[in-house]
């Protein structure tokens, strides 16, 4: 009987202890999964020379760690970060962060060093060979739970697929068309890709394209109820195009509706001429936007 008690206790014991290392495992698994490091890039900066870092997409945040640098977007160059010493000889290191359109966060380690072996630098190439030192998940108020890396995959696969699946909506006059080639839809947003043909000899210098929904029908007053849509990112934003070729654009939009006695106007301006081209894109036309099959990066 001893031994039937004494063989019991032994195979509670082992028992408890597998529940107890199998518990302290799941912690540690989940305590892993909690966090991910990001490493950050060594980065030496001088006071009398300016270093430049050229990143894959436009800047949008930068923080600096302290006062012993100093940064700013290079004008004209959305993409491009200067940074360099504040005061001579700092012995301390400090570092700092830059978020870019594109969703990726980059960290940087900052010492001071009077003759910098490297002053400029080209962040695509260094994201390419070490993509683990960069997150790519950040998410952007106004592309709400869309990664922006996925974002702008779609808006890549679109401009190469160049499908036509609109031949409906298209304006044409002075040398000048333009056309709706498509409205693709995912995950709440809206693709438009659309295509302008410089038919003429003289160049089509862009000023600026504008989505706004208005009446169908203009009632007899002076003022006209219209409601403008901001473009949420354009994947190749066009400044002009030359002579007898043709040049393409994708545009994301929130998505939207309109009644039946509304349409969307999407005009695109000439700067300093008068060659403006205008379409006019009804509900149904939203209707029928096409499904982006995002496992694939099809289009359904």
């Amino acid at each position: 009987m001893k031994t039937i008690f004494k063989n019991l206790f032994i195979i509670t014991c082992l028992v408890f202890l597998s529940i107890s290392i199998h518990a302290q495992r799941i912690a540690s698994n989940t305590d892993k999964s909690v966090m991910t490091k990001i490493d950050a890039y060594e980065l030496p900066v001088t006071y009398n020379k300016t270093t430049h870092l050229i990143f894959p997409a436009a800047i949008r945040y930068v923080d600096l760690g302290s006062e012993y640098v100093i940064a700013g977007k290079a004008e004209d160059a959305e993409n491009v970060l200067r940074i360099k010493a504040s005061v001579k000889d700092f012995d301390c290191e400090t570092n700092f962060s830059v978020i870019t359109d594109d969703g990726r966060f980059y960290n940087f380690n900052v010492r001071y060093s009077a003759y910098p072996p490297v002053l400029n630098y080209n962040l695509l190439t260094m994201t390419k060979s070490s993509e683990s030192k960069n997150g790519n998940n950040i998410l952007f108020e106004e592309l709400g739970n869309n990664p922006p890396s996925l974002v702008g995959m779609l808006l890549k696969t679109i401009y190469e697929e160049n499908k036509r699946n609109i031949r409906h909506i298209r304006s044409k006059s002075n040398g000048i068309q333009f056309l709706l080639k498509g409205i693709y839809i995912h995950n709440g947003k809206f693709y438009f890709h659309t295509e302008l043909h410089n038919k003429s000899n003289v160049p089509f210098n862009i000023d600026f394209v504008n989505f706004k929904i208005v009446d169908k029908k203009v009632a007899k007053r002076t003022t006209v109820q219209e409601k403008t849509i901001t473009p949420l990112r354009i994947y190749k934003p066009l400044t002009e195009i030359v002579g007898n070729t043709t040049g393409r654009n994708v545009f994301l939009l929130d998505q939207f509706t309109m009644t039946d006695d509304k349409i969307l106007i999407v005009e695109i301006f000439e700067k300093n001429g008068g060659r403006q081209q205008v379409l006019q894109v009804k509900n149904s036309d939203l209707m029928k936007a096409k499904l982006i099959n995002e496992i694939h990066l099809k289009i359904n």
